[in-house]
């Protein structure tokens, strides 16, 4: 069956974003450190390359390793809109929960009004469809989803934000997940995968 795994940058007090959705914050390190960094990251998750930039980057014809679906919610959505790009990752299958945003913003984006547990469990239920579903964010949808979330893929980044959105918002539920995988960079990220214990 697909997984459903979150991918997300995080800060050491466990923010996503700021109280306004900012995430301009994390530190990149110098220049070889950030190209360091970015490379690693690239080579493993390409269809992580918003397509507007996969170009620049080099990955352009780059197929998807891993996931054919990204998942996310308004606030995940919303740099994009705001640049003009209705469709940020056109190489996936793209879905934004949201009560609020317009049904018919790009016909390449399904957006989900409710009940994002029973899409979640229809996406992992597909017949023929063996790649992963990638969470984007943000905190309250992880927050909802945490029953159906695999694996974590966490960016840790030496910064401490304050406030903000935090990487789970939702009801008390402790849940518990062991560490798989970790690297480190010398810009001061951590790259931790978690897989449900």
């Amino acid at each position: 069956m697909r997984k459903l795994v979150y991918y997300v940058a995080v800060s050491l007090d466990g923010r996503i974003a700021g109280p306004a959705g900012e995430y301009d914050f994390y530190p990149a390190g110098d220049e070889g450190q950030a190209a360091a960094y970015s490379s690693w990251v690239n080579a493993r998750y390409p269809e992580f390359v918003p397509t507007a930039m996969r170009a620049a980057l080099g990955l352009a014809d780059t197929p998807n390793r891993r996931f054919d679906t990204v998942l996310m919610g308004l606030g995940s959505y919303r740099p994009a809109l705001d640049m003009g790009i209705t469709s940020p990752y056109a190489h996936l299958r793209q879905y934004v929960v949201s009560s609020t945003l317009a049904p018919g913003t790009d016909p390449a984006v399904t957006v989900v009004r409710a009940n994002p547990l029973g899409l979640v469990r229809d996406l992992k239920a597909e017949k023929g469809r063996e790649r992963d579903i990638w969470l984007c964010g943000g905190g309250r949808l992880a927050g909802a989803l945490l029953p159906e979330i695999d694996e974590l893929i966490i960016k840790s980044y030496p910064v401490v934000a304050g406030a903000g959105i935090p990487v789970f918002d939702g009801a008390f539920d402790p849940t518990v997940f062991e560490v798989t995988d970790r690297t480190s960079f010398d810009n001061g990220v951590t790259v931790t995968h978690f897989a449900r214990a």
